[in-house]
């Protein structure tokens, strides 16, 4: 009799350590599950946030920081169509924007291309007028330098000398004046600092400095 009991009790042992084994795998895929889902919903969330903050100019980020943080996003693989949606909408902003820096970039090479060959040009005619042969030499070549500039009354600012955060300058004159006083006084002792440009590429402003 005791034999049986003994039996009996073995096999509700066993019987329970199944049951309880087998709950205890079923719980721990339901929460697997759930922090699947939980970790799924938080992504979605971020990159809606994430997404919009973008389209409506929200962040501090770069335009690469942006970039990455569309292709993190797209990397998560959320195939959830209101974020897929908000993607498109995020890459064709960001493209844009590529686009307008690529483009403002092209043109400030072109200025600084454009300025550099204008300050050898100005620098050459400055020292022909100074040191022209005749009078009808240096006339023809300040005819020549004023056409580069919006009007012969474009401002011309000499610095005089350079300290930190300000500059100090001669007396303002005109591009016309300056170069009438390279031809009388038969010597250019500045070079150029700065041009400006008006919207038809004539300079209308040009900042001088002492060689």
């Amino acid at each position: 009799m005791k034999t049986r009991i003994t039996s009996i009790i073995m096999v509700l042992l066993a019987v329970f350590i199944t049951l309880g084994g087998t709950t205890s795998c079923k719980s721990k895929k339901r929460l697997a599950k759930e922090a699947a889902e939980a970790e799924y919903k938080s992504k979605v969330e971020q990159a809606r946030n994430d997404l919009t903050a973008i389209l409506d100019d929200e962040t501090l980020w770069t335009l690469e920081e942006k970039e990455n943080r569309v292709k993190t996003i797209k990397d998560w693989n959320l195939q959830n169509a209101e974020i897929d949606d908000l993607i498109s909408q995020v890459e064709k902003k960001l493209a844009r924007e590529r686009a307008q820096r690529e483009e403002e970039e092209r043109r400030a090479a072109e200025e600084r291309e454009k300025a550099n060959a204008a300050d050898v040009v100005l620098g050459r005619n400055f020292n022909s007028i100074a040191n022209a042969g005749s009078t009808s030499q240096a006339n023809r070549v300040i005819n020549e330098t004023l056409g580069m500039f919006e009007s012969p009354n474009v401002p011309v600012l000499i610095i005089i000398s350079q300290n930190p955060g300000f500059n100090d300058y001669d007396r303002p004159t005109t591009i016309e004046k300056y170069l009438n006083y390279l031809k009388d006084q038969k010597k250019a002792t500045e070079k150029v600092h700065e041009i400006k440009y008006n919207a038809n590429g004539k300079i209308n402003e040009l900042e001088l400095i002492k060689k």
